[in-house]
């Protein structure tokens, strides 16, 4: 058997990495046996069980630092490990390095600690605290303006439940910093999609459409009545969607961009929002959850 067909076997056997397994065959001599035995001592073969289980919760962490910002979603399996305090120790150290990443992909390359990757890192943590941990998101805006981050249900300075960046213009950064925090903590409620109607996406808008169509088929209306419930319908869920659009958090007689240009007017300064990125923790996950009976009805099939 070549050394390659041991690799395939034993990451078959393991569910451990590529490069795990021809460490653990290359330690030992090619003797698959004995590789097992090394990747359950160095922990890994414990991990990689682990790691196929649902990662649901979690923390964001934020990390901002000469006009770039960064939002990274870090999950674990429950809200008990997502406040150990290791755990929360971790996701502000990734969100630090994380600012020289790009994807996800490159943020697990990078060093952690000494001679370490985020990767090997997770790994360690997953055998030390017991639970599966993913990166699963992670979102960057690089700007030429200024900067604003917000956190909800924070575990520390730099973590919580939902992470928000803005970035935005104006000529007056200390006045400013009030609005774009406001701003921060609507994004966090109200999750629009953009930052106007343009940036909806089509596909969405068309979904919608068919959606509202299949509601009233039954609808005896004449056909251009219709139509325009229709299109009252869809400029609805776009005004919903659209941050400058939406009905002010703090005050829903206005809509966002009117607010902005009353504090803009009242301050006597410039403001313009140019990007908006939000995360949440575990959204759009969806559980597996198992049926134990079935599973055991499986095995003795």
């Amino acid at each position: 058997m070549s050394t390659l067909e041991k690799v395939k076997e034993l990451r078959e056997i393991t569910g451990a990495g590529m490069q795990d397994c021809k460490t653990a065959l290359s330690e030992n001599n090619n003797d698959i046996e004995q590789a097992v035995d090394f990747l359950r001592k160095k922990g890994i073969l414990k991990a990689a069980k682990k790691s196929s289980r649902d990662a649901a919760e979690g923390l964001v962490a934020t990390c901002i630092s000469n006009k770039v910002g960064i939002l990274v979603e870090i999950n674990s399996e429950t809200d008990f490990v997502a406040k150990n305090k290791e755990f929360i120790n971790f996701c502000e150290e990734v969100a630090k390095e994380s600012l020289e990443a790009n994807t996800i992909d490159d943020l697990k390359k990078l060093e952690i600690n000494q001679n370490e990757t985020i990767e090997q890192a997770i790994t360690k943590l997953i055998s030390k605290i017991g639970e599966n941990i993913k990166i699963r998101k992670f979102e960057k805006i690089i700007c030429d303006g200024f900067l604003a981050h917000y956190l909800h249900n924070k575990a520390s300075d730099s973590t919580g439940k939902i992470g928000v960046l803005l970035s935005y213009n104006t000529d007056n950064e200390k006045i400013a910093k009030e609005l774009a925090m406001n701003i921060c903590m609507h994004i966090a409620a109200l999750n629009p999609m953009s930052i106007d109607e343009k940036g909806i996406d089509n596909n969405f808008i068309e979904n919608e459409k068919k959606i509202i169509i299949e509601q009233l088929k039954d609808d005896k209306k004449p056909s251009d009545i219709l139509n325009k419930i229709i299109d009252g319908k869809i400029s609805k869920i776009i005004s919903e969607n659209s941050l400058l659009k939406q009905k002010w958090v703090i005050d829903p007689d206005l809509a966002v961009e009117k607010a902005i240009e009353s504090f803009s007017k009242s301050h006597n300064i410039q403001f313009k929002i140019i990007n908006f990125k939000r995360l949440k923790v575990g959204e759009g996950i969806i559980i597996n959850k198992s049926n134990f009976n079935e599973e055991v009805k499986n095995l003795t099939k």
